[in-house]
């Protein structure tokens, strides 16, 4: 449980500053058609996130952190812990303000999906495993890091995908739950 949580967390922390796919930025032109009515629990939406890729959905969690520097970010969880998904600031959301952290949220987005092909996870433990020779007291968490690695390949073989996805939505406003 603990090493999930750990591996949504590196994989979030991972792409969330900066890093965003320039070809999903056109995900915001989805049809009408594609918009869902249900309000999905955090936990719910990710269990079936696969088949909801590039809709407009409505996902309900409670915020734990929104990034300082801009604010155009924010992190969800739901009612399992070890469950986290990054909301970026797009549509009518100009950011989210620090205020919200502990808040219960209500955002309607669009579901964006970043694939991690097999090579770069290989990067990423070529990576790590050279962090790991510096004496600088990385090695714990170049182990929690290495650790990660692996838990994504086991999903990739247990899934049968030759990727290990991560799940975001490009947030267009949200409401705060009483």
């Amino acid at each position: 449980m603990k090493k999930l949580f750990m591996l949504v967390m590196v994989s979030c922390l991972l792409l969330s500053c900066g890093n965003k796919k320039t070809e999903q930025a056109n995900g915001a032109e989805a049809t009408k058609s594609e918009v869902t009515t249900e309000v999905y629990k955090l936990d719910d939406l990710l269990a079936n996130a696969d088949q909801l890729v590039g809709k407009t959905v409505k996902v309900r969690g409670s915020v734990t952190h929104t990034c300082a520097h801009s604010g155009k970010r924010c992190f969800l969880v739901g009612d399992n812990e070890n469950v986290t998904m990054r909301v970026e600031a797009t549509g009518k959301i100009e950011s989210f303000n620090k205020e919200l952290i502990g808040s219960e949220l209500e955002v309607t987005g669009i579901l964006q999906e970043n694939q991690l092909s097999k090579e770069y996870i290989d990067q990423m433990e070529k990576d790590t495993e050279a962090k790991m020779t510096e004496e600088d007291g990385s090695a714990e968490t170049c182990e929690a890091e290495l650790s990660n690695i692996n838990d994504m390949r086991e999903w990739m073989k247990a899934n049968n995908k030759d990727h290990y996805s991560i799940y975001y939505l490009d947030g267009q406003e949200y409401d705060i739950v009483d």
